[in-house]
């Protein structure tokens, strides 16, 4: 019976160990889940998987417990990335990607501005080249060497060139002695109308105006001299351009397809396939809206030209160039062509006769805008009136007269070029991927069409 208490003892003293341990194994598990989100035991006992020692106990751990006795559980902050919503974030990727290309826009822009008279030369090039490259390859056909064709075509147009503005400057110097005359008349019988108008407008007024005209004209005196001379750097300019274009012209004529394989050679290879598709078919696009644009903007000029000669309005011929020049601006060429001549008609020959003038050129218009336009230039180059609009406002804001020339062209050669990209980019994704298969072949798979009355083929 002695024997009885000490084994009870060893007993008790074995139970008390393995709680000990268990409540240790517990306290280990519960902290490693709060730090390391789910830790197994194996990582609790250690490598050597050994049970954890009794001096292990929740008071020699590195996360003490709570006065409650409760241990201390550390809270893991999500990324902030993950709080944010997915909207805010998408908006945020795209905004960021839009300001890079702003920012790449306005470089170019300024590098554009830079050098506008080489820009604008090497695209008023680019123009003459395509109204001038296919006579260059029908001489070719008939069996010229090219660089006597491309000497003859280019020699040939720029004399043709020359020849009209000279026409031009030779008509204005003619009749602008008469036509002064015309208009000191003409402004002499709007005095008239004005003071019998119902508007009561009184010959002080009328004299008033004239000499507030005369007192602006005097105190801007050095504006007006600044500007002749800045008329002279004009015409440098002006001539230095016309010296590019001509070479420029004459080169690319000549060796445009060897400078188009050159340019291919700086697009990435990955992007070279797509790129040589896209150049013939902007080149095309280009020739036929330029070609397109000389022969509407003649047909222009020789009736709204015919119809003002008949009208008795002085300076007939050199109205109608300008109408034919101001046909290489979309719209607003036209407006402002036609109401020169409408002006011009005003002063010298009347009232009646401008609103004659007006009916004319609205009626040569309405034609060309609804019937020579869509058969002449077909859909290849058809851009909407609004895109034709802004593209003319921003070329004439960013480089005057030359950028809202060049601005249509532009735009319908990107049309072109983006339409071509997207269906190339869409049969390459086609190709690339795996064939159909099982069920949905049936839905991919090529039918072939034949008449009603055709029997299928064995």
């Amino acid at each position: 019976m002695s024997r009885v208490p000490r084994w009870l003892g060893r007993l008790g003293a074995r139970l008390t160990e393995m709680g000990e341990r268990l409540d240790a194994r517990r306290l280990e598990a519960e902290r490693a889940e709060g730090v390391d989100g789910g830790k197994d035991d194996a990582d609790v006992r250690g490598p050597s998987s050994e049970p954890v020692p009794p001096s292990s106990s929740p008071s020699s751990s590195s996360s003490p417990p709570s006065p409650s006795g409760a241990p201390v559980v550390t809270v893991i902050r999500p990324d902030p990335a993950a709080a944010v919503p997915w909207g805010v974030r998408v908006a945020a990727e795209a905004g960021w990607r839009l300001l890079v290309l702003a920012g790449t826009v306005w470089v170019l822009m300024r590098v554009i501005s830079a050098v506008q008279l080489v820009v604008l030369a090497f695209v008023a090039a680019l123009l003459i080249t395509a109204l001038l490259q296919p006579t260059v390859a029908r001489l070719r056909r008939y069996g010229m060497p090219r660089g006597l064709a491309t000497a003859l075509t280019a020699i040939l147009g720029f004399v043709i060139m020359g020849l009209v503005g000279w026409f031009v400057v030779w008509q204005v110097m003619e009749n602008i002695d008469d036509l002064s005359d015309q208009v000191q008349d003409g402004i002499d019988e709007l005095q008239r109308w004005l003071l019998d108008s119902p508007f009561h407008v009184t010959e002080d007024q009328i004299r008033d105006i004239s000499k507030s005209l005369r007192e602006a004209v005097g105190a801007n005196t050095e504006e007006i001299t600044s500007a002749g001379l800045e008329g002279v750097t004009v015409i440098v300019e002006a001539l230095t351009g016309i010296l590019l274009t001509m070479f420029s012209t004459l080169f690319l004529l000549y060796d445009g397809k060897r400078i188009w394989e050159w340019t291919l050679k700086l697009v990435p290879a990955a992007a070279r396939p797509g790129v040589a598709g896209a150049g013939p078919r902007a080149w095309r696009t280009l020739t036929a809206y330029v070609r397109g644009t000389v022969v509407v903007a003649l047909i222009d000029a020789i009736f709204i030209g015919l119809g003002i000669f008949f009208l008795d309005v002085p300076l007939a011929v050199p109205l109608a160039v300008f109408i034919f020049l101001g046909a290489f601006v979309p719209l607003v060429g036209a407006v402002v062509s036609g109401a020169l001549a409408v002006v011009v008609a005003l002063v010298t020959q009347g009232v009646f006769t401008a609103v004659m003038t007006l009916a004319v050129v609205l009626a040569v218009q309405q034609i060309e805008g609804h019937i020579l336009q869509p058969f002449i230039l077909g859909r290849a180059v058809r851009v909407h009136p609004l895109a034709v609009v802004l593209s003319v406002a921003g070329g004439g804001l960013i480089a005057g007269i030359g950028g809202a020339v060049v601005a249509v062209p532009l735009v319908a050669v990107t049309n072109t070029v983006v339409g071509y990209l997207r269906s190339y980019t869409r049969e390459s994704d086609l190709r690339q991927s795996p064939a159909p298969h099982g069920a949905t072949v049936m839905g991919v798979a090529p039918v072939e069409r034949r008449p009603p009355d055709t029997p299928p083929s064995a």
